[in-house]
């Protein structure tokens, strides 16, 4: 059975999972699209990216990225809704990539100011984003129009096994949050743990702790995207981690959301 031996009774009581803040990147895809959506006869334009005041020269590395200011928001509102549920985690894990690093301090930072002290993080390579290799900070259209082939091709082998050319596929992913849920199994019998990372490691969690399918999967990216700043927990129930509530965005009241 999927999934059961990430589930085992001794293993984790509860697992917490927050999608990083809104980051530069983000913003900037979410511009291109708007965009794109009020003049699609516009297209994009014949060189670079195509993603609007945001240049990925400049960034360097998908890992270098950092938050914006309605990123370090959201954050925020993560450490007060922890603070104000009185929520301990025994173990903090945190993708090493500088937008999660960069949440994960702001939600220490304002939990600690409603007085409730986190764990020091442990940052864990495993929980890094979704690697796009040659397609890293493209925007769907600027693949349609640079990479059609790969376009193609992921239509055509489906977003769970799709891998692009030196990248990983979500089953990829799904493979290192594997060895990381044993880990945790052994290593933390009964703990509350955080985990900071991004989209596509909330979404492997839950495809491997809800043994979910290749359509679960293809279903969720399409209708149910996990959203920056969210929380997704489940918890020990009838002896396995089951869901409590998924992509949960209501502490982001109040802030425009992404």
């Amino acid at each position: 059975m999927v999934g059961t031996s990430d589930n085992a009774p001794f293993g984790p009581a509860e697992i917490v999972a927050v999608r990083h803040g809104e980051s530069m990147a983000n913003a900037a895809f979410a511009a291109t699209e708007a965009a794109l959506r009020s003049s699609p006869a516009d297209g994009l334009p014949e060189a670079g990216d195509g993603m609007n005041g945001f240049d990925p020269a400049m960034v360097g590395r998908d890992a270098d990225i950092a938050l914006t200011a309605r990123g370090e928001d959201q954050a925020g509102a993560v450490g007060r809704r922890l603070a104000l549920k009185g929520e301990t985690p025994d173990i903090v894990l945190v993708s090493p990539y500088r937008r999660a690093r960069s949440t994960m301090r702001i939600i220490a930072r304002e939990a600690a100011r409603l007085g409730l002290l986190l764990p020091a993080p442990r940052r864990d390579e495993r929980l890094r984003d979704r690697e796009m290799g040659v397609l890293e900070l493209r925007t769907a259209a600027a693949i349609e129009r640079l990479n059609p082939e790969e376009a193609e091709r992921r239509r055509r082998v489906g977003d769970l096994y799709y891998r692009p050319p030196g990248g990983e596929s979500l089953a990829d992913v799904a493979l290192r949050l594997r060895t990381l849920l044993t880990d945790l199994r052994h290593e933390a019998p009964g703990a509350h743990v955080l985990i900071v990372g991004h989209d596509a490691t909330v979404l492997m969690l839950r495809y491997i702790l809800e043994g979910l399918t290749e359509t679960d999967v293809d279903r969720l990216i399409r209708t149910d995207p996990v959203g920056n700043a969210s929380i997704s927990r489940w918890r020990v129930r009838d002896g396995r981690l089951r869901a409590i509530r998924y992509n949960d965005m209501r502490h982001l009241r109040g802030i425009d959301v992404r």
